[in-house]
């Protein structure tokens, strides 16, 4: 299969997931491509690519930005949801920093910041039953299980 094929069938598999996908599988997939964007850009930043790199860094900060931090209802534990928007947004910064000044670092703390959300976000399944939600406020480092609890903070 050609290079053009095989992003195709990539494509064409990432949309029948999300067409198909329960609301907390599209979270993980709204991480994962997020993620996928971050290493896509310092890939990129390596290979002194910049134009590309700016492109996979915009794709990262629309999917944080529009995806994952509009998806925070903030009428359901008010004080969770105001600690991971405000989480997202230093994620954005640190996406802005690395593109602005072409440095790995910030990237990887975003990187690592929407790791431990996504991976906490992958154990809680779709019908565990939120608790008491500890977000720590940015940049403090995002302890692992953190988000685990943080299921009814999204919107369905």
């Amino acid at each position: 299969m050609n290079g053009f094929g095989a992003k195709a069938y990539s494509k064409l598999g990432v949309e029948t997931d999300v067409l198909t996908a329960d609301p907390h599988r599209l979270v993980l997939i709204l991480f994962d491509g997020a993620l996928s964007a971050i290493q896509r850009a310092k890939g990129l930043l390596s290979q002194r690519r910049i134009v590309e790199k700016c492109l996979a860094i915009s794709q990262a900060m629309r999917i944080v930005d529009s995806g994952l931090c509009s998806s925070v209802d903030p009428t359901v534990a008010p004080e969770f949801a105001g600690r991971l928007i405000s989480l997202y947004k230093y994620i954005l910064v640190c996406l802005v920093q690395g593109n602005l000044h072409n440095d790995v670092k910030p990237l990887d703390e975003a990187a690592t910041l929407l790791g431990g959300l996504r991976d906490a976000w992958r154990t809680i399944g779709p019908s565990a039953a939120a608790s008491r939600i500890d977000i720590p406020s940015p940049p403090e480092a995002l302890a692992p299980g953190t988000a685990a609890r943080a299921l009814r903070a999204y919107r369905a």
